[in-house]
C-alpha cells in the first residue's frame, strides 16, 4: 500500500469514522492522485475493462496440459498421532494402525493446553466424536470416502452449520451460522470432519491485536504474530491441532500465515472454489483455500474443493473445474521427478526490493533445488507491479467500505485496523474504484503475455520479504530496519489476488530461527502444476518438515 503513513495497530478504535477522514484522505492522495495520472483510453476505444471482462477472460483461459511430474507421497510411520498430516492419516487409516477415534482423542488433549492453542481456537464444533465413530465404521466396513476421518479446522468468517461463526467482530453478536459453506459441505461429504473454529482478524482485515479474541501467538516464537487474516487457522495446523484448515485470502490471508509458520498453503485460481458461505471482504478479491503441512496433501484437498456449486456466480465453468481436478487426483510417482523441459520465471524487481537478505537466500536456495531437478530458470517480471499493488488497496478498501456500510453506526466497535481500512475506502471517488476494477482484465492479460513471451510454466519469488511480525509493536525487520508490518506483509501477495492467478506459499528455510516461505505463481488454472512444483521442492527438502516445538 502506497500511503504516507501506516496506522499504529496497536492503537485504541476511534469513536466514529469522523475521527480517521482526515488521515484517510491524506494516506490515499498519492495512490489517487497517480492513479488519476493513467486513465484507460475513453469509449468508443476503450479496451474490454468491464469487470466482467475479467471473470470471462479466467473462465476462457486453457487449462494447462499436461501436468508436470510429481513425487508420490511417501507416508510417514512411527510419527505421534498429532503430527499426521492429511494423507499419513490417510495411510494409516488404511492400513488399520489407528482409527479417527484414537486421532481426535489424541488432538483433544493438545486443544486443553493453552500454552499449545495460543489463541488460534474460538470453538469446538459439536457432533465431531459421532463423526469420527462413523468414519470408524466406514474404514472397517470398506465404504471410506477420499477424506474420511480427516479432522479440520475452519476459519471465523466460513460457515459451519450451527458453530458460532462471528467474521472475528463484536458487530457481529453471538451469530450461529444456519448452513455450512459449500467448502465445508464438500469436505464433509468427502468424509473429512469439521472440529475447530479458527480465529481471524475481524472481517479478515483487522488488527493482530482482536478486539473481541485478542492476538493469535506464533507457535515458533510467542512474542511474534502468526500473520493474517487466516491467523487461527495457521496457529492451530503449527501447533499440531489439526492436520488441516481452511482459511481466505485477499490480500495474503492464506499465504502470508503459511510463510511466516512453516506451512503450505494456496490460494487458488479466482473462482475455482466457490466463496457461499463466506463472509466477504472485498468480493473480487476473495478467495478461499486450504492450508496444511505439505503440497502433496493440499493436492488432495483441492481437488475435493474444486468447481461450481450454482451460487457463487464467480465460480470456475464445470468443465474448466474437471480438467483441473484430473491433475490433482493423479497421486504421482515414487522418487524424485526430473522437471527437464519445466521452464520458471524468476522476478528482478519488486518482489525482491523489500525483502530481508535472509529471505532471499530461502528463495535462492528453493530455485538452486528446483535446478537441481532440471527446471530452466529464466528473468520475468510482472508488468507495472507498482500500479497494480496500488489498485489492490482501493479496490479492497472500497469494496469493504461497502460491505460494512450498514453497521458505521457501530463503528466504535470496530477494531483499529478495520477502522482504518473502512475510512480509507470512503475516500476514493467511483471512478477512481471503477478505474483500478477496470485495469484487471488488461493487468491479467499482459501478465499471461509475460509469461508466454519468456515460456515459462510457473513463476517463483521470495514469500513474505521479513519473518513475523512482533506482537508488542507490529513491526517486522529487514536487514535490522523495522518496518510497519502492513508495509511489508502483502507487497508480495496481494497483486495474485487482483489477477486471480494460483499462488502457492511453500516453507524455504529459517532466517533467525523463525520460518519463510517462496511463493510459486501460475497461469490461470495451473493451481495443480505450482503444487507439483512445490510437491516436487518438498521431495528434494525437508524444510516443511520441521515443527515448532522440535
Amino acid at each position: 500500500m502506497t500511503t504516507t503513513d501506516y496506522p499504529d495497530l496497536t492503537a485504541a478504535a476511534a469513536t466514529s469514522v469522523d475521527d480517521l477522514l482526515p488521515q484517510a484522505r491524506a494516506d490515499m492522495a498519492p495512490l489517487l492522485e497517480t492513479s488519476r495520472l493513467a486513465p484507460l483510453p475513453p469509449a468508443p476505444d476503450a479496451p474490454a475493462a468491464e469487470p466482467a471482462h475479467s471473470v470471462a477472460l479466467l473462465a476462457a483461459s486453457p487449462v494447462p496440459a499436461p501436468p508436470l511430474p510429481a513425487p508420490a507421497h511417501r507416508a510417514r510411520t512411527g510419527a505421534a498421532l498429532h503430527d499426521l498430516g492429511v494423507l499419513d492419516l490417510l495411510a494409516a487409516y488404511a492400513a488399520d494402525t489407528t482409527t479417527p477415534t484414537a486421532v481426535l482423542a489424541a488432538l483433544r488433549a493438545r486443544w486443553a493446553d493453552p500454552a499449545l492453542v495460543g489463541g488460534a481456537i474460538l470453538a469446538v464444533v459439536d457432533g465431531a466424536d459421532e463423526a469420527a465413530a462413523d468414519s470408524d465404521r466406514r474404514w472397517l466396513g470398506g465404504t471410506a470416502r477420499p477424506l474420511e476421518g480427516v479432522f479440520f479446522g475452519v476459519k471465523d468468517i466460513v460457515d459451519v452449520a450451527g458453530a458460532p461463526v462471528t467474521a472475528g467482530s463484536h458487530t457481529t453478536g453471538d451469530r450461529i451460522a444456519g448452513t455450512d459453506a459449500t467448502a465445508v459441505a464438500r469436505l464433509r461429504a468427502a468424509g473429512a470432519i469439521p472440529v475447530l473454529i479458527t480465529a481471524t482478524t475481524e472481517f479478515a482485515c483487522g488488527a493482530p491485536h482482536n478486539a473481541r479474541y485478542g492476538a493469535v501467538t506464533n507457535p515458533w516464537d510467542r512474542s511474534r504474530w502468526t500473520g493474517g487474516s487466516s491467523t487461527g487457522s495457521a496457529g492451530a495446523l503449527a501447533a499440531r491441532l489439526v492436520p488441516l484448515a481452511l482459511g481466505t485470502d485477499t490480500g495474503g490471508s492464506i499465504r502470508v500465515p503459511s510463510a511466516l509458520c512453516n506451512l503450505t498453503g494456496i490460494k487458488p485460481t479466482y473462482g475455482l472454489v466457490p466463496r457461499t458461505g463466506v463472509a466477504s471482504l472485498s468480493w473480487t478479491l476473495d478467495h478461499i483455500g486450504p492450508m496444511a503441512r505439505s503440497a502433496a496433501d493440499l493436492r488432495v484437498v483441492l481437488d475435493v474443493l474444486a468447481g461450481p456449486d450454482g451460487l457463487d456466480p464467480a465460480a470456475a465453468p464445470d468443465a474448466v473445474a474437471r480438467q483441473v481436478q484430473v491433475g490433482l487426483a493423479d497421486p504421482g510417482t515414487p522418487g524424485a521427478p526430473s522437471l527437464a523441459g519445466v521452464r520458471l520465471g524468476v522476478p528482478t524487481t519488486w518482489f525482491t526490493e523489500l525483502c530481508d537478505a535472509g529471505v532471499l537466500a530461502a528463495w535462492e536456495a528453493a530455485v538452486a533445488a528446483l535446478r537441481g531437478l532440471d527446471v530452466e530458470v529464466v528473468p520475468v517480471d510482472i508488468p507495472d507491479a507498482h500500479r497494480l499493488h496500488d489498485d489492490v488497496t482501493i479496490v479492497l478498501t472500497c469494496e469493504l467500505a461497502a460491505n460494512q456500510e450498514g453497521a458505521l453506526e457501530r463503528f466504535a466497535r470496530y477494531d483499529i485496523g478495520t477502522q482504518v481500512r473502512i475510512a480509507r475506502g470512503l475516500v476514493p471517488s467511483a471512478v477512481d474504484y471503477l478505474r483500478s476494477l477496470r485495469r484487471r482484465a488488461g493487468a491479467q492479460r499482459a501478465t499471461v503475455q509475460a509469461f508466454d513471451a519468456a515460456g515459462i510454466d510457473a513463476f517463483v519469488t521470495p514469500g513474505i520479504g521479513a519473518t513475523a511480525a512482533r506482537l508488542s509493536d507490529v513491526t517486522v525487520e529487514i536487514d535490522g530496519v523495522r518496518h510497519p508490518m502492513q508495509s511489508i506483509v502483502g507487497r508480495n501477495t496481494g497483486l495474485f489476488d487482483y489477477l486471480g492467478l494460483p499462488a502457492v506459499i511453500a516453507p524455504a528455510g529459517f532466517v533467525d530461527g523463525l520460518p519463510v516461505g517462496v511463493q510459486i505463481v501460475g497461469r490461470p488454472w495451473a493451481d495443480d502444476t505450482c503444487l507439483r512444483l512445490a510437491q516436487a521442492l518438498q521431495a528434494v527438502t525437508d524444510v516443511h518438515e520441521r515443527r515448532a516445538d522440535g
